[in-house]
């Protein structure tokens, strides 16, 4: 009777303290980084009345007869469950969402870890933890920014106002295209020189600017004609009579003109009353040739001027009084045949001089430029192909004509060129202006370079290169000129020699300089590495611990690393107040390492985590506990009303 009475008593006294860690948990249902606990029981010592018994041939086992003499608590467990987070805009409030835990410590080589994680700054700009006062632990940078591969643990200290010193520009980077359809080349004329030549007009379809000196050798083309000497010797008139009393002709009928071989064309409609201007206007009517007075005799010509096989006219077979033996003075069965036809000779040879370029780009290049020839009159009129194309070349009347040296026909075209500059600094922080400037290069797929600044400065190497692409776009090569390896450039103010880099991106690839033909340019600086002097004025902490200090002068540079720490075990770590845990025997060492690597976590900044109390399932346990609780006392008044009988029985 009595191990009921004791064992109703370790009912109450264990239910009480599941009552207390369910009243811990519910008094930090608003802890920021809390984790809730748990009781589990166990039963407690058991009285055995007999123990098992062995089956047999004859019979089956028995069971053992024990009693239980109560329960107790078997652990008392922390549960690391994942709070909410909660915004509060503060830099340094940090939250955990993951594993692990900050790592707080003092002077002394003491660690605390914490999922509490409202931090702030001391007077020594130390981060710490306000209620506390202890460091929070991490990584300090180097000056560039890296957190050395052999940073020990410690206090993380920003001090801000501090300065930042300035640094020298030694690279810049380039990206974006320069279009490989692009053309500005305006041409002009410089000088006609003998040439005839009266306009130049037109974009230079290579976009190349330079110098084109054009030497023009051979003849314009000539025309075909024939002059006749009539039979009475005596010079002609318009008013000459052709019949009698005149040149005497008999026979009107006959005389024809066949033109270039195949078209043949009858004089008709003349008599004897007709006059040498009738005959003219006769020959005039005919379609390619031209009939006039010349010094007193008929002379045709052909129209349009060129080679005599294909240009020419011929008279019909003369016979006596007809008009080919009495106006022309043909012999009898004879024809006149036209004469003195020419085809054009003209070379016109180009000699182009680029206004940029170096080495395969410098030139000069040789090239023939193409005749434009009239198609009515057959005279050359003008040149074509200039510049690849795009150039319309033409000439007063009278056509093109040949040049003597020292008279060359010259022609300017514009470069095509695209622009790009950037501030650098010096080592003084000082800021400097520098640009290049691309030009279309007379070598496909190429542009040629040129770099320049716009104070004092003095560039004394690499000024000037070219970047050459590939024929589906990509980079192929970026070169300075005279063997230079970058942009050298004395600042004329005291500060060092600066010495900058130029990236275009990689060899083959599309990720810095391309050339497409994308109708506009896109090409530009990108970004430098150099840096005026600046002052820490606030930071950011971004999800793997890193502390990066912004500085007035733009730059944003990694100045310190929160560690986290984690355990094989989190579940045995040893409660020490103020919402921190120690290492006991049982949680494992702690596992330094950073968010997102070593530790499977990430840091949210502004945030803090809340409690990760459920109250919903607290106030279960609370009813649990409660029923418990009841039910044990409900044994030891039982057990004692039972004991009373039993002493009643005597009476």
């Amino acid at each position: 009777m009595m191990a009921s009475l004791f064992a109703g008593v370790s009912g109450l006294k264990n239910h009480q303290v599941k009552m207390n860690v369910i009243g811990n948990n519910i008094a930090n249902i608003n802890t920021i980084g809390f984790k809730p606990s748990r009781v589990n029981f166990q039963e407690a010592l058991v009285q055995t009345f007999k123990g098992a018994g062995r089956p047999s041939s004859v019979s089956g086992g028995t069971n053992p007869i024990q009693l239980g003499l109560g329960m107790q608590v078997a652990s008392i467990d922390n549960l690391f469950l994942q709070g909410g987070l909660e915004t509060t805009g503060q830099i340094t409030d940090l939250a955990i969402q993951g594993s692990g835990f900050f790592v707080l410590g003092d002077t002394n080589g003491n660690k605390f870890y914490t999922r509490a994680g409202a931090f702030g700054f001391d007077g020594n700009s130390n981060l710490v933890d306000p209620a506390t006062g202890l460091y929070v632990l991490g990584k300090m940078a180097d000056s560039s920014g890296q957190i050395p591969s052999l940073a020990t643990t410690g206090e993380i200290v920003i001090p801000f106002g501090q300065q930042d010193p300035a640094r020298a520009t030694e690279n810049v980077t380039l990206a974006n295209n320069l279009n490989a359809a692009a053309t500005d080349s305006k041409a002009a004329l410089s000088s006609a020189g003998s040439s005839n030549v009266n306009n130049v007009s037109g974009i230079a379809n290579d976009g190349v600017g330079g110098t084109h000196t054009i030497s023009i050798t051979g003849q314009q083309a000539q025309q075909a004609s024939f002059t006749g000497a009539n039979s009475s010797g005596a010079p002609l008139s318009l008013n000459t009579v052709l019949g009698a009393g005149g040149l005497g002709i008999t026979d009107f009928t006959d005389f024809s003109l066949t033109i270039d071989g195949s078209n043949t064309e009858s004089i008709a409609g003349l008599t004897a009353d007709s006059t040498v201007g009738d005959l003219i206007d006769a020959i005039n009517s005919i379609s390619g040739i031209t009939a006039e007075l010349d010094s007193g005799e008929v002379k045709i010509t052909r129209d349009k001027a060129g080679d005599p096989t294909s240009l020419s006219f011929e008279s019909s077979t003369a016979a006596a009084g007809d008009i080919a033996a009495e106006v022309f003075g043909v012999a009898s069965g004879s024809t006149f045949v036209s004469a003195g036809g020419a085809a054009t000779t003209y070379v016109a040879n180009d000699v182009f001089v680029p206004a940029e370029g170096t080495g395969a780009a410098a030139g000069p290049f040789a090239s023939q430029l193409d005749l434009v020839i009239n198609d009515t009159t057959g005279l050359v009129e003008g040149l074509s192909g200039l510049g690849s194309g795009g150039v319309d070349i033409t000439t007063f009347n009278g056509g093109l004509q040949a040049t003597t040296p020292g008279n060359e026909l010259v022609i300017n075209t514009d470069s095509t060129t695209h622009s790009m500059s950037l501030a650098v600094f010096d080592s003084q922080g000082e800021k400097h202006i520098l640009s290049l400037e691309f030009f279309k290069s007379a070598v496909k797929n190429r542009w040629e370079w040129t770099a320049s600044t716009m104070s004092n400065e003095n560039i004394t190497t690499g000024s000037s290169g070219y970047v050459s692409f590939n024929s589906d776009g990509s980079l192929n090569t970026f070169n300075y000129n005279g063997g230079a390896q970058s942009i050298t450039i004395d600042p004329g103010n005291g500060a060092e020699t600066m010495n900058i880099a130029v990236n275009p991106g990689s060899i083959n690839n599309f990720d810095g300089l391309t050339s497409f033909a994308s109708g506009s340019h896109t090409a530009s600086i990108i970004g430098q590495d150099g840096y005026g002097l600046g002052i820490l004025e606030k930071i950011a902490i971004d999800k793997a611990g890193n502390i990066s200090g912004i500085f007035s002068n733009g730059v944003t540079r990694v100045l310190a690393q929160i560690v986290l720490a984690d355990f094989s075990n989190q579940a045995g770590l040893r409660k020490a107040g103020g919402s921190m845990y120690q290492t006991s025997a049982n949680s494992g060492e702690a596992v330094e390492g950073t968010a997102g690597a070593t530790v499977a976590a990430n840091i949210s900044s502004g945030a803090l985590e809340s409690s990760a109390v459920d109250i919903a399932q607290e106030f279960t346990n609370m009813i649990t506990a409660q029923r418990g609780f009841q039910a044990n006392a409900r044994i030891i008044t039982t057990s004692d009303q039972m004991l009373d009988e039993l002493v009643n029985i005597k009476r």
